[in-house]
């Protein structure tokens, strides 16, 4: 089995080597036979290759099981045609990595804005108004003067009926509902037509409960009520906004996980970005990325009925709520004082003591 490591921009390289430490650990540890090839992507990539996203390493993805992926700074980035390719874009739509899933959840020894928080995003990954990745040529964005821009929005009933599938088999794992967000209200034809698919392919999950939020009445519900959810099945834009409010009020988007996943393709990433602003001083919470591998073992193991890789993101993920729940092994950010790789020192050795 082979997994590929994109170490990416800013904080990057200072959190991904975190979880590969620990995956080192589980697979010598549990015999998973899994094999680590790491390639440059963003910044260090164009230094070198004149593009932060080259071909090959999009063609080492796909001929891999999965893909460790560090937040990469794209706002910073030149134009696509000086080599500035969003790395995260160009895996979701090469790899058709079409289902988002972003869990949020309140956590012992976690301080949070909410209580009773356990929900996990749905969210559908490759179109909808992100202009870099919902067209076949050109850009979802244009100038029609210097004063009108444009953004076009794509929404298809193959990727509604995809990422509806994706959630509804979620639920039955859990609490058995699927809430559909959307703003059918005012966007009747796309939102619509995301609203009737998921209640369409939902026919076909008779015990999952089905109910619908409208976006704006969604963000004051998670905040007044957020027990009352389980999984949220929502488009593009909209699950990217609602998860970084579900892991803040949670905790911190330092605490978001989150995979990227297709039938054949799976790649783990953190739900905040690149920081750059604290790149290099070794103070970053390295939690997401690592949430994230454990949430990508999962997958694959799911996929592959492996035994082993489900026990190793099991194993992962009660090591990393017992270290949450002791602030003495905490980052800064959290109350604690250890730094990203002190954190992440104590994550393998707690590893490697457990039985």
């Amino acid at each position: 089995m082979k997994f590929l490591v994109m170490p990416g921009d800013g904080i990057g390289p200072e959190i991904v080597p975190v979880a590969v430490a620990a995956l080192r650990s589980l697979n010598q540890k549990l015999g998973l036979g899994i094999s680590l090839e790491e390639v440059p992507i963003g910044f260090a990539s164009l230094e070198t290759k004149g593009n932060t996203f080259p071909d090959e390493v999009l063609e080492k993805a796909r001929d891999s099981d999965g893909v460790i992926m560090g937040p990469t700074d794209t706002l910073a980035y030149p134009p696509i045609s000086d080599g500035g390719r969003g790395p995260s874009a160009f895996m979701r739509t090469g790899c058709d990595l079409y289902a988002n899933i972003r869990p949020a959840k309140t956590r012992a020894g976690v301080p949070a804005a909410v209580e009773n928080m356990d929900l996990v995003f749905a969210r559908e990954n490759t179109e909808g108004f992100y202009a870099d990745r919902s067209m076949h040529m050109g850009n979802g964005e244009m100038m029609v003067t210097e004063d009108v821009a444009i953004a076009v929005r794509k929404i298809t009933k193959e990727a509604c009926t995809k990422i509806a599938h994706a959630a509804f088999k979620l639920a039955l794992q859990r609490r058995k509902k699927v809430t559909i967000v959307s703003k059918r209200n005012v966007l009747k034809m796309t939102d619509g037509l995301f609203y009737d698919t998921v209640r369409e392919i939902g026919q076909n999950y008779p015990e999952v409960e089905i109910d619908d939020v409208i976006i704006d009445a969604m963000s004051a519900l998670m905040v007044r009520t957020p027990e009352a959810f389980d999984v949220v099945c929502t488009s593009n834009m909209y699950g990217d906004i609602l998860s970084d409010l579900g892991n803040e009020l949670a905790g911190g988007l330092g605490l978001g996980g989150t995979i990227n996943a297709g039938d054949h393709h799976v790649m783990a990433q953190a739900v905040h970005g690149s920081a750059p602003d604290i790149a290099g001083q070794d103070i970053a919470n390295p939690t997401a990325m690592v949430l994230s591998l454990a949430m990508m073992l999962d997958w694959i193991a799911a996929r592959e009925q492996d035994n082993k890789l489900k026990e190793a993101g099991h194993r992962l993920s009660l090591a990393l709520d017992a270290q949450l729940a002791d602030r003495a092994t905490c980052t800064r950010d959290l109350g604690g004082t250890l730094s990203c790789s002190a954190f992440g020192q104590a994550l393998v050795k707690r590893l490697e003591e457990d039985a």
